[in-house]
């Protein structure tokens, strides 16, 4: 693969004005039928094969008036301190609202606080629930101006109107926090290379590989149904990778030039060494992101496989464009001098070369700190809660929090997570007496504070009624709740199914939860075979599967301890804690894994190569030096370019927790915490002390297996015969064994 890619790299570099024109076309193309393609995004939280949804869509069915799958919104309403809303002057206030909320855009239902038992036993509390027939993202601005107006005229009456529901929420602008990680990662390309060229053809890289993906994504929103969530993780994720791709690659080619190279024959060899890197590095990433399809969630699925298409699109721009290019920047993508790696120019050794030979002098002590760090860390873990993001997890202040709170002081804390009962009367006799006796048997559970009549369809075929819990859609409590409602005998030939917030959000919690352990396995499983094809050894990969699951729980346990306990949570902006997002925990160990394996092959490959090209014929001792001499001399080389990639990441990553949206700043925080935790920890620190205690056992691979296993020469040995130094080739470490 070597030598091909370093044909390949040196074509580009030679013809950059054809690939730059070849690049440029394909994103005109793509562009261009994102503009005459593109369609509205699809936003369904659809969990197949779940009672939750199996209910939604019995209710759509039979009982379509009903709007179960439909948006909602709840306007809530107090009356000015010392008055009821019963009382002349605030009642025809809240029912002027009422009659407006009937007249708005999109309504199909309107219930009246008065006539459908809305009010609080005080009186001074009341609620209207507005339902609509389309899914939230369909409801128009147009739409949602009208409940704010509807409020709006209520206060200037002298009401408290607050409202709340997801109709009225509306997607959180991220423009700001993208706009910081692009900056974060300006600085550190300047700063790491010393050059305004050089700093700005990784991020030019990186806007073409990114315009491209999204371009296509929206594009095919005309042809399929797509998320709104699928273009914002592919763009995050490839403006990441690109930029990592980029200047592992120029990093490389400025190493190569400073040994004297000419330039095409620096890019060819710089996309021969890091390119192969380069190509492994993304395939683990694309197996991680693509096989969040095993969860079976639609809008994971669409994320998943968009963001690693991305990243394909990534390896084959580092691949190509950046060697053309680097052609097009000449001697502009070089700083005012080429620094020597092990003393940065100064005749002093780098903070890379001290820290790996720290590492190297006190192995054990380093390895046992950090594991030990990270455990401390990721205790809070043991602790984790699950659930999907309501208006409880709102800002305080927000209309939402505050309708939240007034119905949970007006009719108690479950009036916020309504259970939705249906019941399958079709086999009955008497379908009213059977839905009676469901409904009887519920109210008898613990923890039920009403259940509503039930409602017959039509067709007699499915009754439909509301159970209240006593506590919150979040509280362990309206779990058992929804779970003795569905395991319960009612004495009765009916089925019945339970949906709702609270039970969608159990299902959606067991859902991932039952899928997390199978994702592992496959992603971990697959990553563990191509580094095992990568490095030829079976050690390196395992301490690299490790690693992970250490920086993961540390992440894990860091976001329970800020979002979950509220720990440090006014420093970082947190205004409310709650239970960590359902999907969350799933999302970041997909990404953080595809990272943390970047990192392992950038960092490892090069100690590798330093390895396998000492001299063959060496005593114990000699040998346990030669190996911590290619840790050192590996990471000394490769530290540079991984610690401002992890950089770029975090910052890219950390300008998410400045979103207003809690949800979207607990997955910055996460994503930012594991890639400091895996890059700096793991990698820069367990991994090079793992490799200096196991010595020349790391890269022992069966012979029988090594026999199997193609060479795919990711340490360029093909590349060193160019030198006419076929002595310095050690071939694989198998044969040294």
């Amino acid at each position: 693969m070597a030598s091909f890619l370093y044909r390949l790299g040196r074509f580009a570099f030679r013809r950059r004005g054809l690939v730059l024109a070849f690049w440029l076309a394909v994103l005109a193309i793509v562009g261009t039928g994102a503009a005459a393609l593109s369609g509205s995004p699809v936003d369904d939280f659809a969990i197949p094969g779940s009672q939750s949804q199996q209910a939604n869509d019995r209710l759509a069915r039979t009982f379509p008036q009903a709007g179960a799958a439909g948006a909602t919104a709840r306007v809530v309403f107090e009356a000015p301190r010392g008055h009821t809303l019963s009382e002349v002057a605030t009642r025809a206030a809240l029912e002027g609202v009422v009659a407006e909320l009937e007249a708005a855009p999109q309504v199909i239902r309107v219930t009246d606080p008065f006539s459908a038992g809305g009010v609080s036993r005080s009186g001074t509390i009341g609620y209207s629930q507005v339902s609509y027939g389309l899914a939230a993202a369909d409801v128009t601005e147009t739409a949602r101006q009208a409940l704010r107006d509807a409020a709006a005229h209520g206060r200037l009456e002298g009401l408290t109107v607050e409202i709340g529901g997801d109709a009225i929420a509306t997607r959180p602008a991220t423009g700001a926090t993208e706009l910081v990680g692009v900056v974060a990662a300006a600085a550190v390309l300047l700063i790491s290379f010393g050059s305004m060229a050089a700093a700005g053809l990784p991020l030019l890289t990186a806007i073409i590989g990114v315009g491209i993906a999204v371009s296509t994504i929206t594009a095919l929103t005309a042809f399929v149904d797509v998320s709104s969530t699928t273009s914002s993780m592919a763009l995050m994720i490839g403006l990441a990778v690109a930029i990592d791709y980029a200047l592992f690659i120029m990093f490389r080619y400025r190493h190569e030039l400073g040994g004297g190279r000419e330039p095409s024959d620096a890019a060819g060899r710089a996309v021969g060494t890091a390119g192969t890197a380069v190509v492994f590095a993304g395939l683990t990433v694309i197996i991680a992101l693509a096989g969040l399809s095993v969860v079976g969630i639609e809008f994971l699925t669409q994320m998943g496989l968009a963001a690693a298409g991305t990243v394909a699109v990534s390896v084959l721009l580092a691949l190509t464009l950046v060697p053309a290019l680097l052609g097009f920047g000449g001697s502009r993508v070089h700083s005012r001098r080429v620094r020597d790696p092990e003393a940065g120019g100064t005749g002093r050794p780098t903070i890379g070369h001290r820290w790996a030979a720290l590492v190297s002098r006190r192995p054990t002590a380093v390895l046992v700190v950090a594991v030990l760090g990270l455990l401390v860390v990721a205790i809070p873990a043991r602790d984790l809660q699950l659930g999907l993001p309501d208006d409880g997890m709102a800002d305080p202040g927000t209309s939402e929090r505050a309708a939240y709170d007034l119905m949970t002081e007006g009719f108690g804390a479950g009036f916020n997570g309504p259970l939705i009962v249906v019941i399958d009367t079709s086999t009955s006799a008497d379908p009213q007496r059977a839905a009676s006796e469901v409904t009887a048997a519920i109210a008898s559970l613990p923890d039920v504070a009403v259940v509503s009549a039930a409602v017959l369809s039509s067709a007699h075929d499915t009754a439909v009624a509301q159970v209240i819990p006593n506590s919150g859609p979040h509280d362990p409590a309206t779990t058992a709740l929804v779970k003795a409602i569905r395991r319960a005998d009612h004495a009765t030939t009916a089925q019945v199914a339970v949906t709702g917030l609270a039970a969608v959000n159990i299902d959606v919690s067991d859902k991932l939860s039952g899928a997390l352990v199978p994702y592992l396995l496959l992603v971990v499983g697959l990553a563990f075979v191509l580094l095992m094809l990568v490095f030829r050894s079976i050690l390196v990969p395992l301490e690299a599967a490790l690693g992970f699951l250490l920086s993961i729980s540390a992440s894990l346990g860091a976001v329970v301890a800020v979002f979950q306990w509220g720990w440090l949570a006014a420093l970082l902006g947190v205004d409310q804690t709650g239970p960590v997002v359902s999907f969350m925990p799933i999302l970041v160990v997909g990404v953080v894994f595809g990272l943390a394996m970047d990192y392992q092959v950038f960092l490892v490959t090069r100690m590798r190569e330093e390895y396998v090209h000492a001299p063959e014929t060496f005593d114990r001792t000699e040998e346990r030096a030669a190996a911590r001499r290619s840790v050192q001399v590996g990471f000394t080389h490769s530290s540079r370019a991984v610690t401002a990639a992890a950089i770029i990441m975090i910052g890219v990553f950390a300008g998410f927790t400045l979103a207003s949206s809690p949800v979207v700043k607990m997955m910055g925080f996460a994503l930012a915490l594991g890639v400091l935790f895996d890059a700096f920890v793991v990698r820069m620190t367990m991994v090079p002390a793992a490799l200096v205690l196991l010595g020349r056992t790391a890269w022992w691979l069966p012979s029988w297996l090594d026999a199997f296993l193609p060479d795919v020469d990711v340490e360029g040995a093909q590349l060193r015969r160019l030198d006419g130094t076929p002595g310095l080739i050690a071939g694989s470490i198998s044969r040294r064994r």
